[in-house]
């Protein structure tokens, strides 16, 4: 594993990794104090708003923006698995796992006891349903990463004094989704007798109402990846 400061491994070293995934070399790459917030006080080249986007150029990181150490678990444990398991001599397994580490204080809950494991491994889940069948309107709350506390906050406030019902998706990975994505649409159009498969993305959000908002610590393009298929 690597731990680097901020960005830098990806903007200042970034040609380590495409020389990494050259060499099929695999493990963690960890990013400290990621984000935009965290390190505002020092300057804007210390401002990460992008690392994920360079991520998503290089084909053998999988990269994730996890909320809660629960998912990190889950996300290290399937890495494991995926690179040095059974079945990982396969050359879809030379890949290394990027993983962004905040540095703000957030507490952190218990894992839900009906967690959808393979959707977190995905790139999105719902962590917290708002209330249901209350004839009121309702929205779709995405966010990743030190993004979660906010959209939770907004959920309470959209309740609250608003008079609306937000459900609120944890996304753990928004370059994993677009990579499922843009893979179904490959498949599509490669073999057009198929029927076409549908994009993870658009199928957990299928029986979802109301108008969908994405937030994240990073710009826009980061979220903006994944919006044709919402």
């Amino acid at each position: 594993s690597d731990l680097f400061y901020s960005m830098f491994g990806f903007q200042r070293t970034g040609d380590q990794f495409w020389q990494m995934a050259d060499q099929l070399g695999r493990g963690f790459v960890l990013g400290a104090t990621a984000g935009r917030t965290t390190l505002t006080g020092e300057g804007l080249q210390h401002a990460d708003g992008h690392s994920l986007l360079l991520a998503s150029t290089n084909p053998a990181a999988v990269a994730y923006d996890p909320a809660f150490s629960f998912e990190i678990a889950h996300i290290v444990r399937d890495g494991l698995r995926r690179m040095y398991g059974p079945g990982s001599d396969q050359p879809e397994n030379n890949v290394f796992y990027y993983l962004t580490i905040y540095n703000e204080p957030i507490v952190q809950p218990a894992e839900p006891a009906d967690l959808d494991v393979e959707a977190l491994l995905r790139g999105m889940y719902r962590y917290s349903p708002g209330l249901q069948d209350t004839g009121r309107p309702r929205t779709q709350v995405l966010a990743s990463g030190v993004a979660m506390p906010w959209a939770l906050e907004a959920q309470r406030l959209l309740g609250e004094e608003w008079g609306v019902d937000a459900d609120v998706w944890s996304v753990t990975s928004w370059n994993e989704l677009r990579r499922d994505a843009v893979s179904c649409e490959e498949h599509a159009l490669i073999n057009p007798g198929d029927d076409a498969p549908v994009p993870f993305v658009t199928s957990a959000l299928a029986d979802a109402p109301g108008p969908v908002i994405a937030v994240s610590d990073y710009m826009r393009a980061v979220p903006d990846q994944i919006s044709r298929w919402v």
